[in-house]
């Protein structure tokens, strides 16, 4: 039943309490709505023929275009299916479309005497393309309906509704970005999951690092922002605001355990101190919970200490050091997973003859493919499949260069390690105190072998491999950027995030002697042999390769994933960070980058978080970046091994003239 002007049905008594024509009290607002990501929201649909608006029951009706397909033009769901991108075109694209879509939020603000002040938000879907003049009309409809004591807002879906709004006045369209609204709440879900555990909440990095070696898997840790080197843990609460790209959200997604952003965790905790106690947290993408235990339950030891992670054998015989365009994804045996990565990018870009469509082919129900909206991104549309693949090659390679530089092999990893009794004699202590499970002794183990690694000398082979390949970068004194490519990282259920050294300030053949041998070291520090330990992988078989490159000044670095990190269903969207300068600043912690979401379906972007900059960046660069988020998309297609749906993680830079080099191409942990 869909209840018109005048008619009431009491709250609770079930039926479709959808409202057509009436005014919009907060009594009203609360009956119909539900609650999306902590705040009540309700859809609404104003009928520009009908000269009304549609109130619906947001438990009966989750969808818009169903309940106009349905409700208004009178048509069966099936044949709202066999043309559903053709419908969807018609109320979110069409400017001279007969419905305007949107939702309305209720939020709060403090006053100055301490009490809440409601008010509304209004905004589109995001893929919305409403005009300027459109966005106007809807707000002044929906105002002119609404209880005159609640203020409300206009919020920009996307980055095009904001330059469309720039030339519409604030005082006759009260308007807030998505930043603002959100930038500062309370709480946000960074990976959902649901853990039993101890808390242990640390109010000071001195406070953790006092009680880490203690740390179990059983505990959940609270603190303003915790540490790369965190050990595997039940869960993680941040009380200070970080990216749902950082490395340990990363680390979070890949053990499968919940993490969130909780700023306000002693109202979270309630009345009781609950600091040290049993409790039960659960994040999800609406709500996150800490509930305290009755008593300690009977936890058994969580699957990852049975867990056993395959490795693949290295091969260590005659490899030599190649450029990395030489390299193929097949590579990885013998050069590790991110320079063989690298090597296939530069394969891409120069070939293009990879087929970078097929997240694209893959069903969608109800939809047989999503070619269509691929078209119109790349400006093909009504193309055919093998043009349509052509396009994205050129758009790929267009849009992104692959970094220039040389792969050690494992090969000279092995030899170096080979050619020092000393570190032989320690690596079979270190072998020995794993097998023993003496873990007590394995931390100071790895410190003694990794100052060991960095003082060793290079055997003269291992020399002149080195300096051999980077003639040019040694005589010109060009600085280099050093990173690590191990067998023992990248692999299902073991992502090994931020655990291994990267050295992006070398010059001179001392210095990458240097930098190759603390990259190599990286391998035996305490934390990267426990967390390997812990999944059963063997230091017999883990070996470094290592990428030499030239370093790039950057006006901008980044990182994306092709997925949205905290809603795992979403398949449109790309989440994307960067900061001034080098990516590492954007998934260490120091700084909270600027933080975008850009739909790779539909089009259309979001500034998520601007950050420690504290503005957003100018239009021109988001737009690029929009390019650069649709790229990440399409070398998915290629890249991801097992399904087109499995995400990446990449690193990027934007040169001083605006062009972009991608340094690191990963799978995403998710």
């Amino acid at each position: 039943m869909t209840l018109t002007l005048g008619e009431t049905e009491v709250p609770g008594t079930g039926g479709d309490r959808t409202v057509v024509g009436a005014n919009l009290s907060l009594p009203l607002f609360r009956t119909l709505s539900g609650v999306l990501a902590g705040h009540p929201y309700l859809k609404v649909v104003v009928d520009r023929v009908e000269s009304t608006w549609h109130l619906l029951d947001t438990r009966v009706h989750p969808f818009h275009v169903n309940y106009i397909a349905t409700h208004v033009l009178g048509m069966t769901l099936e044949e709202l299916d066999a043309d559903l991108d053709a419908f969807n075109a018609s109320v979110y694209m069409d400017p001279g479309r007969r419905f305007l879509l949107g939702v309305l939020s209720l939020h709060s603000e403090e006053a100055a005497d301490g009490s809440e002040s409601p008010f509304l938000v209004l905004e589109t879907t995001e893929a919305d393309t409403m005009h300027g003049a459109l966005l106007e009309e809807f707000y002044l409809y929906v105002r002119g309906r609404l209880d005159g004591r609640l203020p409300l807002l206009l919020k920009p879906a996307n980055h095009g509704q904001e330059q469309e709004l720039a030339t519409v006045s604030e005082a006759r369209v009260p308007r807030i970005l998505s930043h603002a609204l959100f930038g500062s709440r309370t709480r946000t879900c960074l990976n959902p999951g649901e853990a039993e555990g101890r808390l242990r909440h640390f109010r000071t990095l001195a406070e953790y690092e006092a009680a880490a070696p203690q740390l179990g898997w059983a505990d959940i840790v609270a603190m303003p922002r915790l540490p790369d080197d965190v050990p595997r843990v039940a869960g993680f609460i941040n009380t200070a605001p970080i990216t749902p790209l950082s490395h340990t959200n990363v680390l979070a997604s890949g053990w499968g355990i919940p993490n969130a952003i909780v700023r306000d965790l002693d109202a979270l905790m309630g009345p009781d101190d609950l600091d040290g106690a049993w409790v039960r947290y659960r994040v999800r993408e609406d709500s996150i919970t800490l509930e305290p235990l009755s008593a300690a339950p009977d936890l058994t030891k969580p699957a990852w200490h049975e867990q056993r992670i395959r490795i693949e054998t290295p091969l260590l015989e005659e490899a030599p050091v190649l450029a990395l365009h030489r390299l193929r994804r097949t590579d990885k045996d013998s050069y590790g997973t991110k320079a063989a990565n690298l090597g296939e990018l530069h394969h891409v870009l120069d070939s293009r003859t990879a087929d970078l469509t097929a997240f694209y082919t893959r069903p969608r129900p109800p939809r047989r493919d999503l070619l269509g909206h691929l078209a119109a991104r790349l400006g093909e549309q009504g193309a055919s499949p093998e043009r349509l693949r052509a396009a994205a090659a050129h758009c790929v390679a267009e849009t992104v260069r692959a970094p220039e530089g040389v792969a050690l092999p494992f090969r000279l990893h092995h030899l170096f390690l080979t050619s020092s009794p000393a570190l032989q004699q320690g690596i079979g202590k270190l072998k020995m105190a794993l097998e023993l499970e003496a873990l007590d002794i394995v931390d100071p183990l790895c410190l003694s072998l990794q100052h060991l690694v960095r003082s060793t000398p290079m055997p003269n082979e291992v020399v002149r491999s080195i300096t051999a390949s980077v003639p040019g970068l040694l005589a010109g004194g060009h600085r280099m950027v050093v990173r690590s490519s191990s067998n023992a990282e990248d692999l299902p259920g073991f992502s090994a995030a931020g655990i291994y050294d990267s050295v992006t300030t070398v010059r001179g053949a001392d210095q990458l002697m240097d930098a190759v041998r603390q990259v190599w070291a990286s391998l035996l520090s305490p934390r990267s042999v426990r967390l390997r330990h812990q999944v059963g992988i063997s230091l017999d078989d883990t070996y470094m390769g290592v990428i030499v490159q030239e370093y790039v000044s950057a006006s901008l670095g980044g990182v994306l994933v092709t997925c949205n990190p905290t809603r795992r269903e979403d398949f449109r969207n790309v989440y994307l960070n960067c900061t001034p300068g080098s990516p590492e600043r954007v998934v260490d912690g120091t700084i909270l980058p600027q933080q975008y979401l850009y739909n790779t379906v539909e089009g259309g972007g979001r500034t998520m978080d601007v950050g420690t900059a504290g503005e957003d960046l100018p239009a021109r660069t988001r737009t690029a970046l929009a390019r650069l988020a649709l790229t990440g998309r399409l070398l998915q297609s290629h890249f991801s091994t097992e399904d087109v749906d499995d995400a990446l993680d990449i690193e990027w830079l934007m040169t001083d003239e605006g062009a972009f080099r991608l340094v690191q191409i990963r799978p995403y942990a998710r």
